[in-house]
């Protein structure tokens, strides 16, 4: 053809070769962008489960450092002198609350925004910087003993990873948030071995919604966790304990009272932390002093009573095996509460989630003793309420009744003690919330919220709020060949059309140029006029999202562009987006 050159040819019968393969792929598979987000979040759960395992090793290798034992937490300060054993815990605080001061100086005008805050309400940003500060102050806290659990940095860091591959793939908020959730819910699948738990982990008490806008990737990014974690360490249950069943209806009616009893101490539980944090802060200590001081309370605690070291975790085993005598279990119950509420009150890095687990253990088990001491007919086995009491407890500290009965039945896998479980959960989650309408981690939200100034949702709902800028555009005149490259370097399926002056004009849809790809001499005489569309749907900046949601109701498209008043092509609206910050538009109050 004249004017061509064979070259140039063949450069646009390659173009035209990839461009049907991206057709068929479209037509055929139709990757949607939350197809694509499920890769995503499948990325972050896989690099969540890394992290937390590097986590892991690591404290274990500064709990061996400091002790000089492969040992467990527990056993580690059986074997030590009592003078090491009161030392340890202080010496960890110690370290860590120097390794926060200095922290300071590196993430100085860095905020200190937690998975929480950047879920609920952030942009989805989690700094590295702080964030690694603190994951390696919880190293000392619980490598040398404090009774903290690990799943905090664990869920941090592994939030980490997914809010930086969303950074990375800039995200726009409400697609950044989600992908942090996805990190939070990996961590917690990653910690527990509990995938389906950790995905509710973040849907009941952070996003305050079990929409499948949100909870498909978390499911992916947990499941992907999960996965990663099972075949790295061969670990698939994390208590193995005996198999539980209901015996007898007749169990039914102190079940409930268990619930009840669980749902009357949470609320103290959590009243004694926050309690013990006001004292502390009251001290005026600096930081360092009060990490060292809470240490020294539990390394006290732990001359007589070594089992309030750590997270608890060899514990619980050990109450479900039916190994502890009730008036000992007593003894560890009341210490490992002081011990918990001194840890946290001191300002040490971790979580409480697994001691919360604890107290429910030496709850259950201590009130299965007394019905079955009093009518063994109620309770034929205490360890049953051994299991249960953690389920209740968990539900009435977290206010996440669906989440707690999960998470102990992927945890022990005991499918027959499900009944009573869930009954005693949902009894305690509402006795609970009687006596206390804040659940531990909504006090947190309440206090990151109450320092936000400023709007922190979405403001009045328009489009300008969730557009994404600069989306890519074509001349009138652009030719066929640069239409090609356009559609094969970017992912959208229509590409905007604007004059000189950047005025919307309509758009090239990916579909409407199928009848060229088989005849590139056709091709080369066609621009992007004779195949635009003039009346493709737009939206304005001040539309509503309910205006907006109109719009892609009528009319089958991944993104709309968002034209001015004066018609100028301004962005572009994601139908992911519009749809992730209408569920979150609908979530509970972060006090509720």
């Amino acid at each position: 053809m004249k004017g061509v050159t064979d070259p140039a040819k063949l450069l646009l019968e390659r173009m035209l070769r990839l461009l049907r393969w991206r057709v068929w792929v479209q037509e055929k598979l139709q990757p949607s962008e939350w197809q694509i987000t499920l890769l995503w979040a499948g990325f972050a759960g896989f690099l969540g489960a890394l992290s937390s395992l590097v986590f892991q090793g690591l404290a274990e290798g500064v709990h061996q450092l400091l002790t000089g034992s492969n040992e467990g937490v527990v056993e580690s300060m059986k074997q030590l002198p009592w003078w090491a054993v009161l030392a340890l815990p202080a010496v960890g605080g110690l370290l860590a609350g120097i390794v926060l001061m200095l922290g300071k100086h590196l993430t100085k005008g860095q905020s200190s925004t937690d998975y929480m805050e950047a879920i609920s309400i952030g942009s989805g940003h989690v700094p590295i910087r702080a964030s690694l500060v603190k994951s390696a102050a919880a190293l000392f806290s619980i490598g040398s003993g404090g009774s903290i659990g690990r799943e905090g940095p664990m869920v941090q860091l592994a939030a980490v990873m997914a809010s930086f591959i969303g950074r990375w793939r800039q995200f726009t908020p409400p697609q950044l948030r989600l992908m942090v959730a996805c990190g939070a819910a990996a961590g917690i699948a990653s910690a527990y071995n509990a995938p389906i738990a950790g995905s509710f982990f973040v849907a009941e008490i952070i996003l305050g919604t079990i929409a499948m806008e949100s909870l498909g990737p978390l499911a992916v990014s947990a499941v992907v966790a999960a996965m990663t974690v099972r075949v790295l360490t061969s670990e698939a249950q994390l208590y193995k304990v005996p198999e539980f069943r209901l015996s007898s209806p007749l169990e039914m009616p102190a079940y409930i009272a268990l619930g009840v009893i669980a749902g009357l101490l949470a609320p103290w539980f959590l009243r004694s932390l926050r309690r013990a944090e006001e004292i502390f802060i009251a001290t005026k200590l600096p930081l360092v002093a009060r990490m060292t001081l809470g240490g020294l309370i539990v390394g006290a605690l732990a001359i007589q009573v070594p089992e309030v070291s750590g997270n608890g975790y060899s514990v619980v085993v050990t109450i479900l095996k039916g190994q502890v005598v009730w008036t000992t279990l007593l003894l560890f119950v009341a210490c490992k509460w002081l011990a918990t509420a001194s840890s946290f009150g001191s300002g040490a890095p971790g979580g409480v989630f697994t001691p919360s687990l604890f107290m429910g253990a030496g709850v259950g088990f201590l009130f299965g003793q007394a019905v079955h001491t009093i009518w063994p007919g109620g309770a034929v086995d205490p360890r049953a309420f051994a299991l249960v009491g953690m389920g209740a407890f968990l539900s009435a500290v977290s206010h996440a009744p669906v989440m707690a009965v999960i998470m102990l039945f992927e945890m022990t896998l005991s499918y027959d003690i499900i009944l009573p479980l869930m009954l005693c959960s949902v009894v305690a989650y509402y006795t609970a919330k009687g006596l206390e309408g804040r659940s531990l981690y909504s006090e947190v939200l309440k206090k990151k919220a109450a320092e936000v100034s400023g709007d922190t949702g979405f403001g009045r709902g328009r489009v300008a709020e969730l557009m994404k800028s600069k989306p890519p555009t074509l001349s009138r005149n652009a030719h066929f060949a640069e239409i090609a490259r356009m559609f094969l370097a970017t992912r959208v399926n229509n590409l905007y059309v604007t004059d000189a002056q950047e005025r919307f004009l309509g758009a090239v849809s990916l579909h409407d140029i199928k009848p060229y790809l088989g005849e590139p001499e056709l091709a080369e005489l066609v621009i992007a006029n004779d195949i635009l569309r003039e009346e493709f749907p737009r939206v304005g900046p001040e539309s509503t999202l309910s205006e907006a949601l109109g719009r892609f109701l009528n009319f089958e498209a991944e993104r709309l562009p968002v034209v001015d008043p004066s018609g100028k092509l301004i962005g572009s609206l994601s139908k992911g987006d519009l749809l992730l910050a209408l569920v979150e538009m609908r979530k509970k109050p972060l006090v509720a």
